[in-house]
């Protein structure tokens, strides 16, 4: 679109004067009285949804002049070429000083002003790569997505550039060549991935039915300019190169809308890869034409097809689809490779040469309006005009076709590119601006917002507009009341800081999510919950029962809207299962971590059954929570694995350094902290307070200075991620202070490769940095107790919901705050001097304020109880 009649007639009137107009304009662009009086008439022609019509009608004015007053190569060469950099100059002083005070006078309140800013502080490029190489570790790195979405929506809408490997994001920054743009993704997850399906690609010429491996066989990938990939909240957009093609796209909850520019060509076409899937294929497919705009269909993905952890995640879904395209479908067709029913279809089948001969070499069939198969894809081919654009929307579900269509109806009711655009932009401003903050640098704050936009991904919507929903019983149920049917729970990392920061801005959400655990261990006949759910499956992926861990902290800050007594049989249920049993321990060589989960997870429980009155429960569940102390080599002076008969396993040369001894994805200097709900207990077994914090010292100086991941405070992982907030209970909160600042500067970065230094882990790392940076942390957030630490920013305003809390805001101020002013001299709470070094969640949902004064000396009176 552009700019209408009456938009272009303004902004060329003003403009095209040459030399009266630019004196005029240098005369008075300082001149707020001129230029409320051009506010006016710019006001009654200028919306939102114009804003980037207007940035590149600009461009063209701006193009127009240096045209006109172009330099000749003479001896006047050099005025002119001045003179047309002053008007370059002028000209984006007055778009600029136009657009900030039409947001200042009247064309929308302040906090619309405010909630633009924030929005525009996104950055979705941050930790966007899977890079091995880089991370120097098998994990890689941030592995999120770049593509647009919507708080919590079942929609992820962004480029795929690989198919294959611990890749689940399906895209990584370092790439040259983008398979297409696919309607679903998971974001930061840690294992082969899955999801990436429907995925859109425009091209031209002749028809290719399989994507190619980059560096190694050519498809129907492009290259891609990566100076014009953008990406913001809400959209993104690219220039294919090898087709000359800028693709474009954004969403809404369920829906997502497309719009290609294409250039004048006799075959361009939108294709359409039904097999697609991160990590395997899809093991079939169904698609037909409708009518002359729109298409129908499904696309079933099952663990024989790989997909997450290779199919060893259990993921069992079924993806419809209803889509419609702006230009009519009068050329389409069919393509469909022959799989044989005898083939393998894993990741390591469907990504070997054989399997993509057969995709190479599929049957294209023209004219052929309907199919099913093993691997098929659809196409529409059209002519197209220089620069004309070709839209098309679709809507999905997991319910069925009738789903998708009601989804995609509801949502986007016409090509409005850029309203849909502006709604998606609405919708995040909103959900960010529950936590406003005011001070710290340009960098820190993207950081910090492109953060909090990471947490508000997942746990996504899996419920239609009409409220209906896949159960893990394979019948379609309909959600009731406000709650909604959610999935993607990354327990093991997210009981940690996401379900803390959620519980907080959004504490609905936490209630959804244990509301949707309960209802699937229901529908399965389950008699515990589900440890790492993603679409109903339960993949068994990692360690302890973290669905207790929230389920505990949620009774405790008040969040009650489920079934409480039916959660609670599931919690025991859980740890019946999985626990430390009749040993007093788990057994083997993944034995520490497993026991001191286990044991929290006891201690967890013991607290929601001594708030629930359920005594005898509380007791036996509280002094299993002992069972921490098994484990504990009183010779090494540390915890060390052992075998069921309860022999030590051998000790390795490096020690309580040595990887994947007697631990998860870490080492037992690393595990050996997590003894959150019994830090005095802990301390006694290291031989006191001060033995333990001299150890713990030790731990974060040996951290190299960029936290990448290393045998000490490794961030990349969350076993230590409430380690720095330890400190507290040790009668040194200055060193939380100092520990949790260096890890906020220089763990995060407003950039790709350096963004993260580890996996996302579905909103982990970011929730750790939201709250971190905010000035708390939780250790046990069962507790609902929150460690108060050296706040990032000056000011933090944390929006409560009126459901849950009875006030409205809770402010963190922090004077005399600076990159050197990181200790906290004294506190008050309302205007009271407080002596804590920790605030409960009943202090914050209260409202109110905590004020810090900040200085550059250590000060350690605070106290931890």
């Amino acid at each position: 679109m552009f700019l209408n009649k009456k938009q272009k007639s303004y902004f060329k009137g003003l403009l095209a004067d040459n030399a009266a107009a630019m004196d005029t304009i240098m005369n008075h662009q300082e001149d707020n009285g001129w230029l409320k009086a051009k506010t006016d008439d710019y006001k009654e022609v200028v919306t939102p949804s114009t804003r980037k019509q207007l940035e590149i009608e600009m461009q063209r004015l701006r193009d127009e002049m240096y045209r006109v007053n172009k330099p000749k190569k003479t001896s006047s060469y050099l005025n002119g070429y001045l003179e047309y950099m002053k008007i370059r100059r002028i000209l984006y002083a007055l778009f600029y000083n136009l657009f900030v005070l039409l947001l200042s006078t009247g064309c929308g309140t302040v906090n619309q002003a405010e909630k633009s800013d924030i929005v525009d502080e996104v950055n979705p490029f941050i930790g966007a790569s899977t890079s091995v190489g880089v991370a120097g570790v098998y994990h890689g790195l941030g592995k999120t997505i770049p593509g647009a979405t919507t708080p919590f929506g079942m929609v992820q809408l962004g480029p795929n550039t690989i198919t294959g490997g611990d890749n689940g994001s399906g895209y990584s920054y370092e790439h040259k060549t983008i398979e297409g743009f696919a309607f679903t993704q998971m974001s930061g997850i840690g294992w082969f991935g899955d999801l990436g399906n429907f995925l859109v690609m425009p091209s031209t010429g002749p028809l290719k039915t399989n994507a190619g491996v980059e560096g190694k066989s050519a498809g129907y990938r492009s290259f891609y300019d990566k100076s014009s990939e953008q990406a913001s909240a809400g959209y993104y957009g690219v220039n294919l190169t090898d087709t000359h093609i800028k693709a474009e796209m954004t969403a809404a909850p369920h829906s997502g809308l497309l719009r290609f520019t294409f250039p004048k060509h006799a075959q361009s076409r939108i294709q359409i890869d039904l097999a697609r899937r991160v990590g395997g294929t899809a093991t079939a497919q169904h698609v037909r034409v409708l009518d002359d705009r729109s298409i129908s269909g499904w696309i079933r993905c099952t663990p024989d097809g790989g997909g997450w952890g290779n199919g060893d995640g259990k993921a069992d879904y079924t993806v419809y689809f209803y889509a419609e395209f702006s230009k009519p479908l009068k050329n389409v067709g069919i393509w469909r490779a022959q799989i044989p029913d005898s083939a393998h279809r894993k990741l390591e089948n469907v990504t070997a040469d054989y399997y993509q001969e057969w995709i190479t070499h599929a049957e294209v069939v023209d004219g052929l309006k309907e199919a099913t198969g093993k691997h098929i894809g659809f196409y529409t081919t059209f002519a197209t005009a220089h620069q004309e654009q070709v839209l098309m929307k679709a809507g999905i579900s997991f319910v069925d076709e009738a789903g998708a269509k009601k989804n995609l109806k509801a949502e986007i009711k016409d090509w409005d590119f850029d309203g849909l655009h502006e709604q998606a932009r609405k919708r995040w401003s909103d959900a960010l601006s529950k936590i406003q903050i005011s001070g710290g640098t340009d960098e820190q704050r993207k950081v910090f917002y492109t953060a909090l936009y990471r947490t508000m991904i997942d746990p996504r919507t899996l419920q239609d507009v009409d409220s209906r929903f896949p159960g893990g019983d394979a019948k379609i149920h309909q959600a009731q009341g406000e709650h909604t049917r959610r999935t993607i729970f990354s327990g093991w990392d997210v009981f940690r800081s996401q379900m803390p920061l959620q519980s907080l801005i959004n504490p609905q959400v936490v209630s959804d999510l244990i509301q949707s655990l309960t209802d699937l261990a229901t529908e399965k006949k389950l008699p515990y919950f589900e440890r790492w759910e993603m679409m109903n499956a339960y993949s068994g992926c990692m360690i302890g029962n973290p669905a207790v861990n929230v389920l505990a902290e949620a009774y405790t800050k008040g969040i009650r809207n489920y079934p409480v007594d039916r959660a609670y049989q599931l919690a025991v249920g859980s740890l019946d299962k999985f626990g430390n049993g009749r040993l007093g321990y788990t057994s083997g060589n993944l034995g520490i971590s497993l026991t001191l989960e286990y044991a929290y997870n006891d201690w967890c429980l013991s607290v929601l059954a001594q708030q629930l009155g359920k005594k005898d429960d509380a007791e036996r569940y509280a002094q299993d929570a002992f069972a921490y102390r098994n484990l504990f080599d009183a010779d090494k002076g540390w915890f060390r694995p052992k075998d069921e008969q309860g022999n030590w396993l051998p000790w390795p040369t490096e020690g309580r350094e040595k990887e994947w001894y007697g631990t998860i994805e870490c080492n037992p200097y690393q595990q050996g902290w997590f003894v959150p709900h019994d830090i005095s207990g802990l301390a006694r077994l290291l031989g006191g307070k001060q033995r333990m914090l001299q150890d713990l010292e030790s731990f974060f100086e040996k951290t190299p200075e960029d936290f990448h991941w290393n045998a000490f405070y490794n961030h990349a992982n969350e076993p230590v991620h409430h380690a720095a907030f330890l400190f507290n209970h040790l009668g040194k909160p200055s060193l939380t202070q100092q520990w949790t600042r260096k890890i906020c500067t220089q763990a995060y970065h407003n950039a790709v490769e350096k963004g993260l230094v580890g996996n996302e882990d579905v909103g982990q790392m970011s929730a750790w940095y939201v709250l971190a940076a905010s000035g708390i942390h939780p250790i046990a957030a069962a507790d609902g107790r929150y460690e108060i630490t050296s706040p990032l920013f000056d000011k933090i305003e944390i929006r409560l919901d009126p459901a849950y809390a009875c006030g409205k805001a809770f402010t963190i101020i922090a004077e005399h705050n600076s990159p050197e002013n990181i200790y906290i001299q004294s506190i008050q709470l309302n205007g009271k001097p407080y002596y804590k070094s920790f605030l409960t969640h009943a202090d914050i949902i209260k409202g109110g304020e905590l004020r810090l004064e900040m200085g550059n000396k250590p000060v350690n009176t605070l106290a931890a109880d």
